[in-house]
């Protein structure tokens, strides 16, 4: 017996990374194409059901799931909403936990339940439209997973007891894919898994990354093609070619490094040490002189001495990655440092968090004032105030630096290219011209 589609609107909430939110995406395709009605992150949203995309990564994100799930729950409780659903990673972890202590959710998904989900809210799940999503970010750009789950086994991270192994999407289609969302308007994709550096292997037995970003950056319309999240060990250096030899693809490299010490990386059991990770870096230099390097690290591992802490001050200090990111451990159930004593107070901890983004404040800012009076070809995302706010082929969506253009041109148009002349520089931002 069909189920009849529901007439109960719904506001979706998503939590967490870029994967998360094409997840998000996906599940709004289903139920559009059910006639089910469905907003996006909505405030004040007249809504009868939400449904909650959780994020279980580390604490701070799975504290903020939670935080949200009572926020809708009150909600519910008050009258002011229907029913309360909760999906995706924090579910999938702790969906027995979470039963138990907020039983006034109406039903809990994990991260491979969209199917469930479309069924519960009154539809049904369409096979065919794989890779068919509504776009929640602005039309220009998007995301684009390309495979799913990871086969690493780095000490610190849940992600493959979450996500599961890695299972990387035929090439066909994920092109396909492209197409589509080029044929939509968008001008940016954005390349997103738990590692593309290890893109094919389990389906074609090699690294397909090269030949994936190869056959991606060759279609019409493909104007930004950006790479996320390379995994230091095996990485793909072919790739690397491919940027200095095709303009569309943007000179940005992902490399999240975690730590320096040898000692630190053997223990998160990364695969790569010291040694290796600088010559990797000297590589990209060398093939791509102007690449921008983002990394993201981490700070307060157990055993983490001093003396480890400033090995990795003085690899900051001395590679100058362009953009960073950086994270204070927490120790994650069911992973491997879990059982490690977790030695660094909490205190000490987010000093050094802070001694390291004070360094990079300043790094940034001596990189950004270089680029006064150079011209870059910029991405308008949006206008706000007396601005229009745009990114260079070195700055991802939320992130990374942003460049603002005061807003005095009628020849500017969100969503367009345009040069920019940068006149004034700060820590994150660049200021410039609508330069012709």
């Amino acid at each position: 017996m069909k189920t009849k589609p529901s007439n109960k609107k719904i506001n979706l909430i998503s939590l967490g990374c870029s994967k998360n939110l094409v997840d998000s995406e996906v599940l709004m395709g289903q139920l559009n194409s059910n006639n089910i009605k469905v907003t996006f992150e909505k405030e004040g949203a007249d809504a009868d059901v939400v449904v909650i995309n959780t994020c279980g990564f580390i604490h701070d994100a799975k504290q903020e799931s939670i935080d949200t799930i009572l926020s809708y729950v009150d909600a519910k409780n008050s009258g002011l909403i229907e029913k309360v659903y909760v999906m995706g990673c924090l579910s999938e972890r702790y969906k027995k936990d979470l039963e138990a202590e907020i039983e006034d959710v109406d039903s809990y998904f994990g991260v491979n339940d969209i199917n469930k989900i479309v069924a519960e809210l009154g539809g049904q799940y369409k096979k065919e439209l794989v890779g068919e999503r509504v776009l929640t970010t602005p039309s220009h750009f998007a995301y684009l997973k390309i495979a799913e789950g990871c086969d690493r086994r780095c000490s610190f991270c849940a992600i493959p007891f979450i996500r599961g192994k890695h299972v990387s999407r035929p090439v066909d289609e994920i092109v396909d894919e492209a197409k589509r969302l080029i044929n939509k308007g968008v001008k940016e994709i954005i390349l997103i898994s738990q590692d593309l550096s290890y893109y094919g292997l389990d389906l074609y037995k090699k690294n397909m990354l090269p030949g994936l970003v190869d056959r991606l950056s060759a279609l019409e319309g493909m104007e930004w093609l950006r790479l996320h999240y390379l995994y230091p060990f095996s990485f793909p250096v072919e790739v690397l070619d491919l940027m200095k030899e095709r303009e569309n693809i943007c000179n940005y490299v992902d490399m999240p490094v975690q730590h320096i010490s040898d000692k630190i990386l053997k223990s998160m059991r990364r695969g790569h040490g010291k040694s290796g990770t600088y010559k990797l870096l000297e590589k990209v230099k060398s093939i791509i002189p102007d690449a921008a390097l983002r990394t993201t690290l981490i700070t307060g591992y157990p055993g983490e001495t001093e003396k480890d802490f400033q090995q990795l001050l003085d690899f900051i200090a001395e590679i100058k990655f362009d953009r960073l990111g950086v994270f204070a451990y927490s120790p994650e159930e069911g992973t491997a440092a879990f059982k490690l004593k977790d030695d660094i107070p909490d205190r000490i901890k987010q000093e050094r968090v802070d001694a390291i983004m004070d360094l990079q404040q300043n790094i940034s800012l001596k990189l950004n004032k270089e680029k006064v009076g150079k011209t870059f070809k910029t991405l308008i995302d949006r206008k706000e105030g007396e601005y229009f706010i745009g990114r260079t082929e070195y700055d991802s969506p939320e992130i990374d630096n942003e460049v603002l253009v005061t807003a005095n041109s009628a020849k500017i148009v969100v969503g367009n290219f345009i040069n920019v002349k940068v006149s004034e520089a700060e820590y994150f931002d660049l200021f410039g011209t609508f330069s012709r």
